[in-house]
């Protein structure tokens, strides 16, 4: 979040493949002071190519095979955007991403692989599956696979006959046998023969093939997918229930048209030192990339051997010293999964099949393939300094979380409100202690609020979205329509470029959800400092009553419309301990504006929303204001993916204590209650509505999108919260 030195270069990574992956986690090791990490890719995860057909035949799960970039990122330094990027302009050099518009850069580098897909091909668009992006693939095997439980003689077709092809037929036949089926998998080569890139193997592919059921039709060139079958170009028909290529790889069709030195396929042509051709600051590697003057293969191992030099390299451009050129090798030893735990090896026109019962090959990939992935699994601890005397009261601490998890304290909070002066004013209708201030101006009521969040994420695009709906939750709470925001921006000391860049970025992002919500930004003030921490005043105009913490009745329901558990994951986050998707899938849903949910309960009897003191805190603060007594159905309370168990594994945000004594809450001490005190940021909104209404609102809420529960219910006594039994 934060540098000691100013930055003064943006680096952004496009896509991430091996190469950059690698790169990024020796970025990790040695960071560049100054520099500025950014990786663009689709989303939380990148697979390993290697142990693709392991995943398609069972042997390994869909987390065995694929890196967890939020991870890398976190630990390289690099903010993470989650989005594909559309287009790239090597002139303004901009990297243009889906829903984010232009990320600039000063040196940029291109590993976004390629995809599978057959568009001249008729129907193949809508009833088949390239093998690449391997995600997608992964993903529409595993469907397919729970289509077919049951089914006695599966039909699958692999279009293309090379190692990739017959690996995954082979693959896919040995899963189907697994369910208990007897599939029928054809390879389909237009070439006359298969495995042209392993010299020598074609005799062991194919008696492995004949073992596991799978037919091969060589000089078979298909014309047409449909959803039940494939047809050639001599008339015949194949029948087929799922349809993959495997056919070579094709270029993504933004890259195929940048103005970039391309060749004719669409690949980006870069020489020995890994540079588009004719730009020094543009580097590409990996499948989306030709070296023109030492052409090879498309194959992992080369993006693998590739990434201690584009490291090397991208240090050089940002330092202004000497790069140095990659040398790939001549051959590589290719190591192919026959289906069942079995490999072939083969490298210089020679093969071996290592088939037999200790099947030594197959423990040889497995062991090569499980030691890449675990560079990713948990990154080494870099030591801070730690001062060797301290003053008293001192205590070695985890990091201070950022977002709400970093506010004051409730009792200390609540201690200094109590000495804030009053003036009496007869326009300021609320003190200190709900929402937002509720003011009246002329004949008009309006509420104002304030808010501000350190920073927790790296992207402050999407760090600026978080924020405006953070503070915007005060505003929708009391049933008010947002009106105007000031911004207030502290970024980390940067150059004037990035310091534009940056606030382009937050603006664009803020501005679209106060604009969507219909409020104008209407001013603020920026400053730098020591990190990056962004903050909103607001104001919003109310048509009647406002709706505060005081007015829930004995026998309301308690309406949430957001999971709980942010504070658990973020704080697992900044010790690289949550999992990628989990906090991806979170941060999506901190990012969605709430107004629509708000208008849905515009009738509660009382509301509030879900921030720094947690649920059992702003519950709390209704049961005081409205003088009942609340009881939660912990079962009911959604919580975000991952948050229960990092809780069950002692991961607290740094306020979670003083949540948990200003707002105990009687019952069970379970992992799931914890997250109960869990400071939230962007959290749901709390609402006390009517018991013969609840079902019914929560119905409109999830038809709009919203994880709405019913958590519970009031009744009459002393403010307190238990858990029901």
């Amino acid at each position: 979040m934060h540098s000691p030195q100013p930055l003064t270069r943006d680096l952004v990574f496009v896509g991430g493949g091996h190469a950059h992956a690698l790169a990024l986690r020796m970025w990790g090791m040695k960071p560049l002071a100054g520099a500025r990490l950014t990786l663009i890719n689709p989303g939380p995860t990148a697979p390993y190519s290697g142990m693709l057909p392991g995943h398609i035949a069972g042997h390994y799960t869909r987390d065995d095979l694929e890196i967890d970039l939020v991870k890398l990122a976190r630990f390289a330094g690099a903010r993470l955007i989650m989005a594909p990027a559309t287009a790239i302009d090597p002139q303004a050099r901009t990297i243009t991403v889906q829903g984010r518009g232009e990320i600039g850069y000063d040196v940029a580098s291109l590993d976004v692989g390629i995809h599978g897909e057959l568009p001249n091909i008729k129907g193949f668009s809508q009833h088949g599956v390239g093998a690449k992006p391997l995600d997608r693939y992964a993903a529409q095997w595993a469907s397919f696979l729970n289509r077919v439980e049951g089914a006695l003689t599966p039909e699958v077709v692999v279009i293309g006959g090379g190692i990739a092809g017959v690996e995954l037929a082979l693959a896919m036949a040995h899963a189907l046998k697994a369910k208990g089926a007897v599939p029928k998998v054809t390879v389909l080569e237009a070439s006359d023969e298969i495995a042209r890139e392993a010299a020598g193997a074609d005799v062991a592919l194919r008696k492995a093939m004949v073992k596991h059921g799978v037919k091969v039709e060589t000089g078979a060139t298909v014309v047409e997918v449909a959803a039940d079958g494939v047809t050639l170009s001599d008339g015949r028909r194949v029948a087929s229930q799922f349809t993959v290529a495997a056919a070579g790889g094709f270029a993504h069709p933004w890259l195929a048209r940048a103005p970039l030195p391309l060749t004719d396929q669409g690949f980006v042509r870069v020489d020995d030192h890994l540079r588009a051709e004719g730009f020094d600051d543009l580097f590409a590697v990996g499948d989306c990339a030709d070296m023109v003057g030492n052409p090879r293969p498309k194959a992992g191992v080369f993006a693998v051997r590739a990434a201690p030099v584009l490291a090397h390299n991208l240090r050089a451009a940002l330092t202004g010293k000497k790069s140095k050129p990659f040398k790939p090798q001549e051959d590589y030893l290719k190591l192919i999964s026959l289906g069942g735990k079995k490999a072939l090896a083969a490298k210089f026109g020679r093969s071996f099949a290592g088939t037999g019962v200790k099947a030594p090959l197959w423990r040889w990939k497995d062991r090569i393939d499980r030691k890449f992935m675990r560079q990713f699994d948990r990154f080494p601890v870099m030591k801070a300094a730690v001062p060797r005397e301290v003053a008293l009261g001192q205590r070695l601490e985890q990091p201070l979380c950022g977002g709400c998890g970093s506010k004051v304290g409730a009792g200390t909070l609540a201690s200094a409100l109590q000495d804030v002066p009053r003036v009496g004013r007869a326009d300021v209708l609320t003190g200190p202690g709900d929402d937002a201030a509720v003011l009246r101006v002329g004949g008009a009521i309006q509420v104002m609020t304030t808010d501000h969040l350190r920073a927790f994420i790296d992207d402050a695009g999407l760090m600026a979205r978080i924020t405006a709906v953070h503070a915007l939750g005060d505003i929708w709470s009391m049933g008010a329509a947002p009106q105007a925001a000031l911004l207030s921006i502290t970024l980390p000391r940067m150059a004037e470029s990035l310091q534009a860049r940056t606030m382009a970025e937050i603006l664009r992002e803020a501005g679209d959800v106060l604009s969507g919500s219909g409020a104008e930004i209407v001013g603020g003030h920026s400053t730098m400092g020591a990190e990056l921490t962004m903050g909103l005043t607001l104001t919003g105009l109310l048509d009647g009553a406002a709706i505060s913490n005081a007015g829930a009745r004995a026998g309301d329901a308690l309406v949430l419309t957001r999971p709980i558990g942010s504070g658990t994951v973020l704080a697992a986050d900044m010790q690289a301990r949550a999992g990628g998707r989990d906090v991806a899938a979170m941060l999506a849903t901190m990012a969605t504006p709430q107004g629509d949910a708000a208008a849905v309960l515009q009738d509660a009897h009382a509301m509030t929303d879900v921030t720094g003191f947690g649920l059992a805190g702003h519950l709390m603060a209704i049961c005081r204001a409205s003088e009942v007594a609340a009881e939660i159905d912990l079962d009911a309370v959604p919580v975000y993916a991952g948050a229960e168990a990092l809780a069950a594994g002692g991961h607290r945000s740094t306020i979670y204590q003083s949540n948990a004594d200003a707002a105990p809450v009687f019952g069970n001490h379970s992992a799931k209650a914890a997250l109960l005190h869990d400071p939230q940021t962007a959290g749901g909104l709390l609402a006390a509505v009517a018991a013969t209404e609840a079902e019914a609102l929560v119905t409109q809420l999830r038809a709009l999108g919203h994880e709405a529960a019913v958590i519970g219910r009031f009744s009459g006594g002393p403010a307190s919260i238990a858990l029901k039994q």
